[in-house]
């Protein structure tokens, strides 16, 4: 890999102790956490450097990332404790800041040589003695078949684009061309067209806002409404709001009270802006952070419209009776969890719904295999990845130990019993935290 710094191939006759998956935000982290205790680990990448969705953009590569994004939380709260972004980068950085910091700290850490690039993990399997195998193939098409004591697994979970099943009537013969967000990488690349947008999610408002510059029409197809969160309240970016010792002495109810009142001063009524309110209490369901598609709405250019009912040649009809014509229609509706390395069986294996993880970290009846980043806070996953690593670490170094198989059962079956009641028992609703109760969590364990 010239001049790379990490290396790209594997030897499968000296295997580390610990195989980490993915050298993005969560894997560097956790390669970190290991290299500070002294454990031994090799990190498998698929791609051609580190960094994880945040280089995507750049290398002009499929994922979910595009060329318009930039940070939602504070660079404060999303870099490194021991390696904090530059003070000159803005609040919000683009992503091509934060692939640049993310590869400075894995040369600043000495992680590199332990990075195996373009290294693609084919299959993890659990040997009768506990053990893992993993096996892998590199850009040569090499494969590497190597045992270790632990696996931890940190490649994220926007992998496998979900679209609407079924599509609207008509999507067969739909005239132009319709496409996931996964596949959305500039708004240029529709100068003139007219685009309609499906969702109301973080890459659905970005991609309108985006190709609302570009675009001859951007029109926004909303289901059901979100709640909509500025990125600063009372001039402070929202993630530092929900870290300051005010915001955690508050009950949840209190903290519900003060942002739903918050939000009426700052934006109003949703249904102001032709959206349609949300049927769910805020924190009953993801939120949706964006200081511009407000903004656009009001401004013209970009036009909601409720949920697409069918699709005829170029033709777009919504279900309030009204239609646009149309040249290509983003699907913003998410993705699913998907390790197809993983054997069946696994807590986030493919398609096994609800994921039960100990502390969302640890498989209860999987010894030695851990998840780290497999996580949705409101706000910055950065400090909750950092402990989640830490303590995993302490784990496979020794320090550390687990409780019985049964207490780590019965941890997860009352988390998700809250989950169920907060926000409905669905796969993302399942991996879903509230930062600082989370947090104190984690650290509560690795100081036991």
């Amino acid at each position: 890999m010239g001049g790379s710094g990490a290396v790209d191939v594997s030897d499968a006759a000296t295997a580390a102790t610990v195989c980490v998956i993915g050298a993005g935000l969560s894997g560097l982290a956790t390669a970190h956490a290991l290299s500070a205790r002294g454990v031994d680990f090799v990190c498998l990448e698929k791609a051609a450097d580190v960094g994880g969705i945040w280089r995507q953009p750049g290398a002009g590569e499929r994922g979910p990332a595009y060329l318009s994004l930039h940070l939602n939380s504070a660079k404060q709260l999303t870099g490194y404790a021991d390696f904090p972004m530059p003070s000159d980068l803005p609040l919000y950085p683009r992503h091509s800041d934060v692939a640049a910091y993310l590869r400075s700290f894995a040369e600043w850490a000495g992680l590199l040589p332990r990075i195996e690039l373009r290294t693609d993990v084919l299959s993890v399997r659990q040997d009768g003695d506990g053990s893992w195998t993993v096996v892998s193939r590199n850009a040569r098409g090499e494969t590497a078949e190597r045992r270790f004591a632990h696996v931890i697994v940190a490649s994220g979970h926007n992998t496998e684009a979900a679209l609407p099943d079924p599509l609207p009537p008509g999507s067969d013969s739909f005239a132009g061309r319709i496409l996931h967000s996964m596949d959305y990488h500039d708004g240029k690349d529709f100068a003139g067209q007219r685009v309609v947008v499906v969702g109301l999610g973080a890459s659905a408002v970005d991609i309108a806002a985006d190709l609302s510059r570009h675009a001859e029409r951007t029109t926004l197809s909303v289901r059901r409404g979100l709640h909509i969160v500025p990125k600063q309240l009372f001039g402070m970016s929202v993630d530092l709001i929900a870290d300051a010792p005010w915001w955690n002495t508050m009950s949840f109810p209190e903290q519900r009270r003060f942002v739903e009142q918050a939000l009426l001063v700052a934006r109003g009524r949703l249904t102001d802006y032709g959206l349609p309110e949300p049927d769910h209490a805020i924190f009953s369901s993801a939120v949706t952070i964006s200081d511009e598609i407000l903004s656009r709405i009001r401004h013209g250019a970009v036009h909601p419209k409720p949920a697409i009912e069918s699709l005829d040649g170029s033709r777009v009809s919504f279900t309030d009776g009204t239609s646009v014509e149309a040249d290509a229609i983003v699907y913003c509706t998410g993705f699913r969890m998907a390790f197809p390395f993983l054997p069946d069986g696994c807590p986030a294996g493919p398609r096994q719904g609800a994921v039960e993880l100990y502390k969302r970290v640890v498989a209860p009846d999987r010894p030695g295999l851990y998840f780290v980043g497999l996580i949705r806070p409101v706000g910055s996953i950065t400090r909750l990845v950092e402990a989640q690593a830490r303590w995993v670490a302490g784990i496979v170094d020794g320090d550390i130990m687990l409780p019985s198989t049964d207490v780590m059962r019965e941890e997860i079956s009352t988390y998700l019993s809250g989950i169920d009641e907060r926000y409905g028992l669905t796969e993302g609703a399942s991996i879903q935290v509230d930062v600082g109760p989370y947090l104190g969590e984690l650290r509560e364990m690795q100081d036991a």
